[in-house]
């Protein structure tokens, strides 16, 4: 029989046909059941009612363990869109003390979302008051779809350190996105500035989950076997804080109308005891459903020309002024180019192109410690000079300027120090670099950049910089990096926080600096920071300020021989070091060591207490 040879490519042809239409079912069923899970996810929603359980966000403790932060339950309006059936709108806004109007931009906002979805649980109103949620509660039965999800709101014991421990706010995309361990939810929420957001892993815990079953109709039937596949939440670490709480609070109070701050440490530790930025605000603001309005009324420069939230403590770049003399004694010691008996003479200022850099009325010649007592503009400009141009020792201004930049970054300016807070500002300490560019390689000399050398012109220091310096020479020649956060529940600090560092100078000159600092509180500039029985070392600043009133700066430590407090105030147009500077870091350092303020010294706090610099100050700057 003769064989079909065309039957025999239309079999081929079929079975290839049929195998293809085989392979297709094959790839979409597993693409259904393994890869693509939307459909398994609609039927889990129809099945399963998944409530996220969100922890207790870790607790703030200062650092003699009074409670500073707390949480407090607050309750959010949750709903399931495709649950929501015969919804009586009106008396739903009535309960909820809304308007229709409310209700529908809520709802649309909602809808807008990218993770919005009819089948998963969607966030309607946050942040309920306790009698908006009882009467909810009472007429939940009414609203089908709808129910209440417990969170927390952060609470505050002392309306201080606002600036410190910072607030917590609802996740943003970026957040979600940036979000490599997958934490982070719409409608979750993270720190936000200061503490909460440095340690937010720390704090925010584990979300739990409870799983509950539901029936053809959407209702409600119980827990999921027995609640064998919940998850309970763990709750975040509490912190105890290196701040004084109470000391905060004081210092807070004493830089009521005056724009600077005040920053004091625990030299042996690196511990910030306190650290206040002024104006300050009400950290309660940052709570709750009003948060973003108050938020955008603080950054208002119309309702808060000073910028409250602004931290100046951490931020603020200011020109040390003659706080920053002690870090040239220790250059000129260390580099030889003065020995403890140097002096130089001081005819009212510093001579220099036919110019004079003037100083106040003093005897003359003065030494480094004699200097460092009366503040002589003079001595450190004749210092720098020569430093600054010395070809014996260096081979050019750039190199001999150099060398002198690199020790100012020891001593802890022109850089972040590293503080376990986020934003922290650098300041600026210009090199030979800036110079060349500005005026021509080669073509300037110490006389040219002069100011430099008492804490002017482009030189610029934080206030946590200038008080981590006061506490390095307290320490006589090392420092740990400022840190507000003392212990973390169960776990260790962060890797480096606690690391020792020091300065490449030898600890005789920090010694000798730190006997003119002495010396400027027993018979110098410093003399309404001389305690009875406590021995304080300062100095006074006087910062040049071409926007209205010079500013006033003070450092010193305490007690001299063990000291247990640096600090630093820096006020904006205070006028003089002494005027406001000294006092107030005088009562911070007594009212830390002692708890109290001496009778005969009760005019000082008063004075502060009660004193305004902002009438010193030119609108708009």
């Amino acid at each position: 029989m003769r064989k079909d040879y065309n039957l025999e490519k239309r079999r081929y042809v079929i079975a290839g046909f049929i195998l293809v239409i085989v392979v297709i079912y094959l790839v979409r069923l597993f693409s259904l059941q393994v890869v693509d899970d939307k459909y398994k996810y609609f039927a889990d929603n129809n099945a399963f009612l998944r409530k996220t359980q969100y922890p207790g966000r870790g607790l703030m403790y200062d650092r003699n363990g009074e409670l500073v932060v707390y949480n407090q339950p607050a309750y959010d309006v949750m709903m399931i869109p495709r649950d929501v059936k015969g919804l009586d709108t009106l008396d739903f806004c009535r309960t909820l003390g809304i308007d229709v109007e409310e209700f529908n931009r809520r709802m649309s906002e909602m809808k807008s979302s990218p993770n919005y979805s009819s089948y998963a649980p969607q966030r309607f109103m946050t942040h309920l008051t306790a009698q908006d949620y009882g009467r909810l509660q009472e007429k939940l039965y009414r609203y089908p779809g709808f129910y209440t999800q417990k969170r927390i709101l952060r609470q505050y014991n002392y309306l201080a350190a606002a600036n410190v421990l910072g607030n917590i706010r609802e996740v943003n995309r970026r957040d979600i996105e940036n979000d490599a361990e997958g934490y982070y939810a719409s409608g979750d929420y993270t720190g936000d500035l200061g503490v909460e957001r440095s340690y937010e892993r720390y704090l925010r815990g584990e979300k739990g989950e409870e799983i509950l079953m539901r029936d053809a109709y959407g209702r409600v039937q119980g827990r999921y076997e027995n609640g064998a596949f919940d998850r309970a939440p763990v709750a975040g670490r509490d912190l105890k804080l290196s701040l004084d709480i109470r000391l905060q609070q004081y210092a807070e109070s004493l830089m009521v109308n005056k724009i600077g701050a005040v920053v004091a440490i625990e030299p042996k530790t690196g511990e910030i005891l306190c650290m206040v930025s002024s104006p300050t605000y009400d950290p309660t603001l940052l709570v709750g459903r009003e948060r973003g309005k108050n938020y955008l009324a603080l950054q208002d420069r119309k309702k808060n020309p000073y910028l409250p939230l602004f931290d100046r403590a951490l931020n603020g770049a200011y020109p040390p002024g003659s706080t920053f003399k002690p870090t040239q004694g220790l250059i000129f010691l260390e580099e030889g180019v003065i020995t403890p008996s140097t002096a130089y003479p001081c005819y009212a200022g510093y001579p220099y192109g036919g110019r004079k850099l003037k100083c106040h009325a003093h005897s003359s010649p003065r030494e480094v410690k004699g200097a460092l007592q009366t503040s002589c503009n003079a001595f450190f400009c004749y210092g720098f000079r020569n430093m600054i141009d010395s070809r014996s020792r260096y081979a050019s201004a750039a190199e001999a300027f150099e060398v002198w930049k690199n020790y100012i970054v020891q001593l802890g300016y022109g850089y972040p120090l590293g503080v376990d807070l986020p934003h922290e500002g650098r300041g600026f300490i210009p090199n030979a670099k800036y110079y060349d560019k500005y005026y021509g390689q080669g073509r300037w000399s110490a006389n040219t950049v002069i100011s430099v050398s008492i804490g002017q012109g482009e030189v610029l220091a934080t206030p946590l910089q200038i008080a981590n310096f006061c506490a390095t020479v307290a320490n006589r020649g090392y420092f740990i990096t400022p840190h507000v956060v003392k212990e973390i529940q169960d776990t260790v600090m962060p890797a480096g926080l606690l690391d020792v560092r020091k300065p490449d100078i030898d600890s005789r000159w920090f010694e000798a600096v730190a006997e003119g600092m002495r010396m400027a509180v027993t018979g110098g500039t410093c003399t309404k920071a001389n305690i009875p029985d406590i021995e304080v070392a300062g100095k006074t600043g006087t910062a040049q300020n071409p926007h209205g009133k010079d500013h006033s700066a003070f450092i010193g430590f305490a007690p001299y021989d063990d000291p247990k407090i640096a600090v630093a105030v820096y006020v904006e147009n205070g006028i003089w070091g002494a005027t406001y500077g000294v006092p107030i870091g005088a009562l911070v350092i007594e009212k830390y060591l002692t708890d109290s303020i001496r009778t005969e010294r009760k005019y000082l706090e008063e004075t502060m207490l009660n004193s305004s610099t902002l009438q010193n100050r030119v609108v708009g700057k």
